[in-house]
């Protein structure tokens, strides 16, 4: 990812030594010169979310330690965000400590890319951008011309964004309501809006199991509609999520290239990529000009 976004935007990437201690200790080598420059560090906290967290952490210490001027943490994945209230007695907001920990390792600032809520932006003190993969997504699903297009929220939280998807697909709207059982397994008892012998879009921002896409997937064949496809902003999937996208009756995936890739095993997936809308937005921040215009199609 950073490797492309380099090359979009007409740099060469940095080199930075990163390896390990016998005892599994992260050591980091920023090996250029980086004293005065605005530097951009890429790093989607996902897959080893722990391990890859400490990674950017510690590459931020020691860029604020090399006298980098300006130290932006580009997220194209913000990890931990889930975790951005307490919904049940003594638990954690880990999306708030995520944040109190890029600034006090020295972050001036944060780009991302479809936080899980956009509120986790007022978590931080510093300024924060935030870009969405709408615009990539919707440029691809309107070259499948699918008519009579009936966007879906997999569940009523989602609902913001299926509604923002079918104004830009001028498309319409369902919802799906569920009911989670536990963290990997989901109902899905209701339907709210005609699906019936329509083109069907599962619209969401993240998935790991699957188990919200696909129960919502096999209630919306039930009701008739004709064909299934999700598109996911960041896909987390697990070796139990692709298994159930494979049985489901989704017949196309599309995701974006925010987070590492694994393998589909033959499930129909179109990976579309996000570099180039993170080195404009890049450009923008560092010639200090609006990122905005970046939101339309």
């Amino acid at each position: 990812m950073a490797e492309r976004i380099a090359l979009s935007a007409g740099v060469e990437l940095c080199d930075v030594d990163i390896t390990r201690f016998p005892d599994g200790e992260i050591f980091v080598k920023v090996c250029d010169n980086v004293r005065g420059e605005d530097l951009f560090i890429v790093q989607s906290v996902a897959v080893r979310p722990n391990e890859y967290l400490m990674e950017l952490l510690i590459m931020i210490d020691a860029a604020k330690r090399a006298s980098a001027d300006r130290i932006t943490a580009v997220l194209p994945y913000y990890g931990y965000a889930r975790q951005d209230r307490k919904d049940q007695p003594r638990v954690p907001i880990t999306a708030k400590l995520v944040a109190n920990l890029l600034v006090a390792a020295g972050a001036s600032r944060v780009l991302c890319m479809d936080l899980h809520a956009q509120q986790i932006q007022g978590f931080f003190d510093i300024p924060v951008d935030h870009l969405y993969a709408s615009p990539v997504i919707v440029k691809y699903l309107r070259t499948l011309e699918l008519d009579n297009l009936v966007v879906v929220s997999p569940d009523a939280g989602g609902l913001k964004m299926a509604d923002a998807y079918s104004k830009m697909l001028d498309a319409g709207i369902a919802v799906v309501g569920k009911q989670r059982k536990n963290a990997m397994d989901v109902e899905a008892n209701h339907l709210v809006g005609d699906v019936e012998g329509c083109n069907t879009l599962l619209v969401d921002d993240m998935t790991s199991t699957a188990g919200t896409l696909t129960a919502a997937a096999n209630l919306l064949e039930k009701a008739g509609a004709k064909s299934v496809r999700a598109a996911v902003s960041h896909s987390l999937l697990t070796e139990k999520g692709i298994e159930r996208l494979r049985a489901s009756a989704i017949d196309e995936l599309v995701t974006t290239d925010s987070v590492p890739q694994r393998e589909w095993k033959d499930f129909n997936v179109t990976v579309l990529s996000v570099a180039d809308t993170l080195a404009d937005a890049i450009c923008r921040i560092h010639n200090n000009q609006s990122v905005s215009s970046l939101f339309r199609i």
